[in-house]
């Protein structure tokens, strides 16, 4: 466990707060970069898109309160925010699996704009190992202990295919790393200590294709008849209103 979950815990700030802190982070980055030097909640609450009274809530947490008709100084809450995320040092990341997903994220620049430094390109595909990837030399996917020891890596991301994600993630454990980001299409075993968090694009795009569906009228707006009608259409019914 690291310090800063150590922190977030014994003061017990909860989690859905802590996944709402780099929203506000990002609207008040944006808002220093425009050079406003204060901003009220509800001004804050809209550009992070959440209400009000629940971004006083969660920035209580942090022994923020604002002013009264002033608000709140923009410099010192990205100050606040950052030291709460641990984002006033520097986190250091390897990055195993350097498929197309892997390339880009090796090169997105946002990591070390926030304060997150990519050590290392991880791969088993002899035909990637050697190739020369935003300016570092990806290396072979035996040499992971050896990366993790020598740049004191904090962070793995893994953007592996699923059948090799959990051993990938059984081996940066082993190493003493206890953060995992997981790009993989698969849901990792980890223990007590160790946290994952999971990105999955197709579930994302699952997710908009069902709201997608409910404003267009479809199966997830089906009503019954009143007074016992028909049962819900079932997957054949679909099946042959489409092959007709």
């Amino acid at each position: 466990m690291t310090p800063r979950q150590n922190r977030q815990r014994d003061r017990g700030i909860p989690e859905a707060t802590v996944a709402r802190l780099p929203v506000y982070l990002r609207a008040l980055t944006g808002l220093q970069e425009r050079e406003v030097a204060t901003v009220s909640s509800e001004e804050l609450a809209a550009a992070a898109g959440v209400n009000s009274a629940k971004l006083r809530k969660d920035l209580s947490h942090l022994g923020s309160y604002g002013t009264r008709g002033v608000g709140y100084e923009v410099e010192y809450l990205v100050y606040q925010i950052s030291r709460e995320l641990g984002l006033t040092q520097d986190w250091v990341v390897a990055i195993i699996g350097v498929g197309n997903l892997g390339r880009a994220l090796a090169g997105y620049g946002g990591f070390a704009s926030r304060g997150f430094r990519v050590a290392g390109l991880l791969d088993a595909d002899e035909a990637i190992v050697g190739q020369e990837i935003s300016g570092k030399t990806v290396a072979h996917i035996d040499r992971l202990e050896e990366m993790i020891a020598e740049h004191g890596v904090s962070i793995a991301v893994i953007a592996t295919p699923a059948g090799a994600a959990q051993g990938v993630c059984d081996r940066v454990v082993a190493s003493g790393v206890t953060s995992v980001l997981n790009f993989a299409p698969v849901v990792l075993s980890v223990p007590e200590g160790v946290d994952v968090r999971k990105v999955d694009l197709s579930i994302e795009l699952q997710i908009l294709a069902f709201h997608e569906q409910r404003k267009a009228g479809g199966p997830g707006d089906y009503e019954p008849v009143a007074g016992g009608g028909e049962d819900p259409p079932g997957p054949a019914q679909y099946v042959e209103a489409v092959e007709a």
